[in-house]
């Protein structure tokens, strides 16, 4: 990807596209609320609803990766347009859904693809617009699905108990094609011009294998973690004794925590060393599982469910912006789709173990322990990172 020589590129207008595109789609996090509509209307389990959340990251992985291989081939403003024809058309079939099957393809395909190829274009399209704070931009960028899933959570808990779940699904459908549109055409105007991933490279010393590693690790064990949070905080807020205003108002509260941490985390790059600020998250997430290992409870629960989502959103939005420090910017969107393959992972490995715990002995009490043997290993694999700092503007 690179910038229209002829024009400067509209910053404001680059964060304005990421914002209308990423905030409805990160209803996403708030999968949780559907949980018990959706095991009542289609006769499924935990653990089915959690393979579903998993083959949603698959498609989000393959989005995220199929992405930069497209610019060059259409406008920036097609490209958002086709991630919006997906997402849209898979949220209509997840209404619709008469069983398992079609809501995977729905939620779990066509709408996850949709959202990982969305998530990442507006992303390289801040990175070549911004000339300095790329650390708070990216951290900002990553913060809306959780910010979306904080709007999303009580408005979905309204929808489901007024009108039913099937009638939510189709409203969100709908708000994605208007939000989708808006987001196409503000980005259409912002300045830059897509090119083939080919352009974009790196070369053999660029590859830098064992960062991309111990990065893509890191964030795999905060993801772990936090995904298993987001994706069923409502049913882990009720299975230690929460009543059900207390499960979608603390889903509410965890993804606005996290919302926040992302975007402190990517801000927090800009002033500290990556290891720091990355060990010091794990540590955060460790301290909410230990806590409710030992003080299981349902206020106990929200507060902890907060601190793990905590730490996993100041490694999201490190992550990100670890990507602009640790490679030059052309290769942001190349290299972020790779390393949020870790996200992907994450998604489909404790979730779904915890999903499949929970159906076997009506607990996730189990599932918390491995949460924080994963935060002990990522303080670990955290401290072995470049101690590298974002350049400041006035470096470059």
């Amino acid at each position: 990807m690179v910038t229209d020589p002829a024009a400067r590129p509209s910053a404001w207008r680059a964060l304005a596209a990421a914002t209308a595109l990423n905030l409805p789609l990160g209803s996403l996090y708030a999968f949780s609320v559907f949980l018990k509509p959706l095991e009542a209307l289609l006769g499924v389990g935990r653990g089915d609803l959690a393979l579903v959340f998993a083959i949603a990251a698959g498609g989000f992985g393959l989005g995220m990766n199929v992405a930069p291989y497209l610019y060059g081939y259409a406008s920036a403003a097609a490209l958002v347009l086709g991630c919006t024809v997906f997402s849209t058309l898979g949220i209509a079939l997840a209404a619709s859904a008469g069983g398992l099957v079609q809501l995977a393809i729905g939620y779990g395909i066509l709408f996850g693809a949709g959202g990982g190829a969305a998530y990442i274009l507006p992303q390289q399209a801040v990175n070549l617009a911004l000339t300095r704070r790329h650390g708070l931009a990216n951290g900002y960028c990553v913060s809306l699905y959780p910010l979306g899933a904080m709007i999303a959570a009580p408005l979905f808990g309204w929808g489901v108990r007024e009108f039913g779940v099937r009638e939510t699904l189709g409203a969100l459908a709908v708000a994605l094609a208007i939000t989708g549109a808006l987001s196409a055409w503000l980005i259409a105007g912002c300045g830059i011009t897509l090119s083939t991933s080919a352009t974009a490279t790196p070369a053999a010393d660029e590859r830098r294998r064992p960062v991309f590693w111990r990065l893509s690790l890191v964030f795999f064990l905060a993801a772990s973690a936090g995904l298993m949070v987001l994706s069923q905080a409502a049913g882990i807020i009720a299975a230690y004794g929460g009543a059900t205003a207390l499960a979608v108002y603390g889903t509410t509260f965890i993804a606005a925590t996290i919302a926040t941490a992302r975007l402190g985390g990517g801000w927090m790059v800009d002033w500290l060393t990556i290891p720091m600020v990355a060990a010091g998250a794990h540590t955060v997430a460790l301290t909410g599982n230990v806590a409710l290992t030992l003080w299981p409870g349902p206020v106990v629960s929200v507060m902890a469910l907060a601190l793990v989502g905590l730490g996993y959103g100041i490694i999201s939005g490190l992550t990100a912006a670890a990507v602009g420090v640790y490679w030059r910017r052309e290769l942001y969107g190349l290299m972020a789709s790779r390393v949020y393959l870790a996200w992907c992972a994450a998604a489909i490995v404790l979730p779904i173990t915890a999903g499949r715990l929970f159906d076997l002995t009506q607990s996730y009490a189990t599932a918390i322990l491995i949460s924080g043997a994963g935060n002990v290993v990522g303080i670990v694999v955290a401290l072995g990172l470049p101690r590298e700092r974002a350049p400041r503007a006035e470096d470059r």
